[in-house]
């Protein structure tokens, strides 16, 4: 008791004496205590007993009362019989439940309940409910047959004698604590004579224990300070039993040594740390050394650090224990944005004590649990965020662990603002290590023009002596020129009128092809997937063979369209650098499947002198080496296909001469073969070398035709060797070039002109002929993404309850992409012309993108752009026009007025998807 107490030295003594009196009165404390204590388990003998038999008897009414009731229900079938067996049913759980809370002190008896109570809910599951819903579901044969045999019966007996032999232990235990209690009462008087001796003896031991624990304690703290301050042994403590002025001393003693013993385990942890990290050279492998560290020191599950990106956006950068995407943190957080942002963005430390419930749960093997603190930390240095990290920990930080957390942090941001710098200083040195061998290169390339030009300078001298000499000529001839050129330029505008009708018919006829190839291909599309399986397999394949047709219909125009470019010269070049180790694989993949199909052998072989990378438009040359394959499987019903690609010093044939590398494209067949008669016409537009009417193999004739003009159109030669019966060999030869060489005027046919089809768009040609006020919403439209597609198509959830406005004055193509991209639970709305477009936005703003259309009555789609992105200056939402018209100029159009991107009718649904896909991400981010 003095222990407990704070007293002096003096009040110690003092105490010792009335010491006597304090026990007096606590003997007889005792005492009263006891006798008490004899009384309150003599009324629970009473109580307990009584409230316990009252409790098992009431009970065993209540199931009396079940089966009374249940019996009378299946009996008579009145359902006033079940008021007695629902009011007990209710009532002896409740019992059964206080009986059970009465015998805790009682295991064995509590089992027996246990006992009781399952057998008696194996009769209401057995006996009493079933019987009761077949009485009340009129089986009246199967009542009468639960009657004969009364499954219920033997439970019920079972209940009734373990109720019995229940009710015969309480009476045993009942007598045996009377027993008891009357052994107590003797106890007690035997305990107070013994009292009286104890008394005796401690009160003359009180004056003994009180001064040696006064001086015990002295010595205890004079030890101790003699021991830390002689070894420095900091983990010694001083050990008080009393509450004194001595304690006292005691006590900031050991306050003193804690302070020190952290203070000198901060500094140790904090080098430890530093030495740990000062050889690590990136940023990635600096954090995941850093969060591991601190995992160890403070013994916390979960770490995360993030990044800060020029105060813009928090990068996860490392993370500890993060065992899924969603248990690691976010991979990106906006600057002042939930706690990580705002602690970046304010350079304070926050705490949280209290965690919600669906906070990240700490997982292992056994199981999982909610952390019950959470630390959000920033690393700055010299007054800029570098990193936010965030802690998650089953237990509080200390006021000491916080402050060696922050030390922790302050070390780790000088150690990371020195990575840093190092990487810029790296990355530097790399730029101007290129620039340097750049400007290296260039002036040795500068020293052979000088050279050039000094030869040059010398054959020009001679030239303009012998320029002089025809000077004079050339007077006559000018004049002549002079109206031979104002007879070529009326032909020229003569051509150029021409050449507009037929462009401006080409688009034209386009526009009007399309337009309902689009709504035929995209429902044809829905039809043949089938997603609600309402259609027969017979008309699924009827859909198939729609779409296909379509699709075939779709590649003739687009074929049309290409050779009528390219003999009008308005076609321009991609010229771009050519992975050849890729092209094997491409091809193999466009042809495995047909090679399968056809049961044919398919080899792709590139010869070892062909180098890595040629220059050359890589569409094109895909076009003509698919066209070549395409044909060799279309005329081969046996044997093999082949391609391969070899590298030639040089190419001489009576047709043509190549004088300097070439690069050879050889598609080889077994096939039917060609005669020599009908290698004269296979390269004609719409000739074939079986032109009858009734011919085995289709196709419109204008593959090769095409490949031909490609093929002169990149400075080479397409060239044919068969024999019928045997096969046949189409040889595709190109100039093998290592550089891009500029305006090559082999490669270049009038650049002047737009790419129609399949050349790249010109968005500088875009920006210039937008209208004032407007702008591109889009550099560039999006790239075409064949192998991205179906990545695009399995993440579905961001179209939920999106708003797709589809605009468009033909009810074919409203209907089909409305139920297309309502399949996706998109939110379609639609109007039929650019004024139910701009009323439907100023009505619904919240509209995330749209599908327009261009031609278009009352308001065209142009129009209706430059309207959206300038009257109501709506610059941020997504427009991808939509358009039957082929042309380039037409893609320029759409660009200049306000369009995000562009997709030319008939439409792929699966592409729209995934363009719509693409615009959603980038405008949610």
């Amino acid at each position: 008791m003095l222990g407990k107490m704070r007293l002096s030295i003096r009040s110690k003594i003092i105490l010792g004496y009335i010491f006597v009196l304090v026990c007096v009165v606590v003997f007889l404390g005792v005492i009263s205590s006891r006798v008490a204590s004899l009384q309150r388990e003599t009324d629970f003998i009473s109580q307990h007993d009584i409230e316990v038999h009252d409790l098992a008897h009431s009970i065993e009414k209540s199931l009396l009362d079940m089966e009374t009731g249940q019996r009378g229900y299946m009996i008579t079938g009145d359902s006033s019989y079940l008021e007695p067996y629902t009011a007990a049913s209710s009532k002896w759980e409740s019992e059964y439940n206080q009986l059970y809370r009465l015998l805790a002190d009682n295991p064995e008896q509590q089992k027996n309940l246990e006992d009781i109570k399952a057998n008696i809910d194996r009769w209401i599951e057995i006996a009493g409910k079933p019987s009761i819903e077949m009485k009340r579901s009129g089986q009246d044969a199967e009542v009468r047959t639960f009657f004969q045999r009364d499954p219920g019966k033997p439970e019920m007996d079972a209940m009734r004698e373990k109720l019995t032999a229940f009710l015969d232990r309480e009476k045993g235990l009942t007598s045996e604590r009377v027993q008891t209690l009357e052994d107590n009462n003797r106890r007690l008087i035997t305990i107070i004579y013994l009292l009286w001796v104890v008394l005796a003896a401690v009160s003359i031991s009180a004056a003994v224990l009180i001064s040696r624990n006064i001086v015990t304690t002295i010595k205890e703290v004079t030890g101790t300070i003699r021991d830390i301050a002689s070894g420095g042994n900091l983990n010694k403590r001083i050990h008080t039993r009393t509450r004194d002025e001595i304690a006292e001393l005691g006590s900031a003693t050991n306050d003193l040594l804690q302070e020190v013993q952290q203070q000198n385990e901060m500094k140790e942890q904090i080098a430890a740390t530093a030495t740990l990290l000062q050889n690590e050279t990136s940023l990635a492998s600096l954090s995941r050394v850093f969060v591991n560290r601190l995992a160890s020191i403070f013994q916390v599950p979960y770490i995360v650090l993030y990044e800060a990106k020029e105060e813009e956006e928090l990068v996860r950068l490392a993370s500890y224990a993060g065992e899924h995407e969603d248990e690691a943190g976010k991979s990106v957080i906006a600057w002042g944005q939930g706690l990580v942002g705002q602690c970046a963005a304010d350079q304070s430390m926050i705490t949280l004590d209290r965690v919600p419930n669906n906070y990240i749960h700490i997982s292992s093997g056994l199981g999982s649990a909610v952390p019950t603190y959470i630390a959000v930390a920033p690393i700055v240095f010299e007054g800029r965020t570098l990193a936010v990290i965030e802690i998650a920990a089953l237990v509080t930080f200390s006021k000491h662990q916080l402050d060696m957390l922050q030390q922790l942090l302050d070390t780790v941001g000088v150690t990371m603002h020195s990575v840093i710098n190092r990487a810029q200083i790296q990355r530097l040195y790399m730029e101007a290590q290129t620039m340097n061998e750049e400007l290296q290169a260039q002036s040795e390339e500068l020293q052979v023009q000088t050279e050039e030009l000094q030869v040059q300078s010398e054959e020009l001298q001679m030239q303009t002596d012998e320029l002089q000499s025809l000077n004079d000529k050339l007077e006559y001839q000018k004049a002549q020129a002079e109206e031979a050129a104002a007879e070529m330029e009326k032909y020229a505008e003569q051509a150029k009128l021409s050449s507009n009708y037929k462009s401006e018919f080409l688009a034209n006829m386009s526009h009007e092809l399309r337009t309902p190839l689009n709504s035929m291909l995209i429902l044809s599309q829905i039809l043949s997937e089938n997603k609600n399986g309402t259609l027969q397999e017979e008309e699924v394949n009827y859909a198939k063979v729609i779409h296909s047709s379509g699709t075939d219909l779709l590649r003739l125009i687009n074929d049309i369209l290409d050779l009528s470019k390219v003999e009008s010269g308005q076609i321009q070049l991609d010229i771009s650098s050519i992975n050849a180790s890729e092209l094997p694989e491409i091809m193999y993949r466009y042809f495995a499947k047909t090679a399968e199909a056809k049961s044919l052998d398919f080899k792709v072989e590139i010869a070892p002198n062909v180098g890595d990378v040629f220059f050359s438009d890589e569409l094109r040359l895909h076009q003509i080496l698919r066209n070549l394959l395409s044909n060799a499987f279309k005329f081969t019903e046996r044997g093999e296909v082949s391609l391969s690609i070899y590298k030639l010093d040089s190419v001489s044939t009576p047709q043509f001469s190549m004088p300097y590398e070439t690069l050879a494209f050889a598609v080889r067949d077994t096939g039917i073969g060609i005669t020599e008669e009908q290698q004269q016409v296979i390269f004609e537009a719409f000739k074939q070398a079986d032109g009858a009417t009734a011919r085995k193999y289709g196709g419109t004739g204008l593959g090769l035709s095409i490949s031909l003009q490609f093929a002169k159109l990149l400075g080479g030669e397409l060239v044919v060797e068969s024999e019928p019966g045997k096969g046949s060999t189409f040889t595709l030869y190109l100039p093998y070039q290592t550089e891009y060489v500029d305006e090559s005027p082999m490669l270049v046919m009038q650049a002047e002109a737009a790419a129609a089809i399949s050349g790249p768009l010109s968005t500088a040609s875009a920006q210039a002929a937008r209208p004032v006020g407007s702008r591109i919403y889009a550099e560039e439209p999006a790239a075409d993404p064949p192998a991205a597609e179906d990545m695009f198509l399995e993440d579905s959830a961001l179209f939920d309850g999106k708003k797709i406005l589809v605009v468009d004055d033909d009810i074919r193509n409203v209907y089909a992409l409305a139920n297309a991209l309502e399949r996706y639970n998109m939110q379609v709305l639609t109007a039929q012309n650019g004024y139910e477009c701009l009323d439907l936005l100023q009505a619904e703003p919240d509209i995330d993108m749209i599908l327009m259309d261009i031609m278009m009555p009352e308001m065209d789609g142009y129009q209706t752009m430059r309207n959206i992105r300038q009257t109501l200056e709506m610059t941020d939402l997504p427009i991808v026009a939509l358009t039957a018209k082929a042309m380039k100029e037409d893609r320029d159009k759409c660009l200049a007025a306000g369009a995000s991107d562009y997709l030319s009718k008939p439409l792929n649904i699966n592409e729209v998807i995934a363009r719509i896909k693409v615009w959603l991400t980038r405008s949610e981010i």
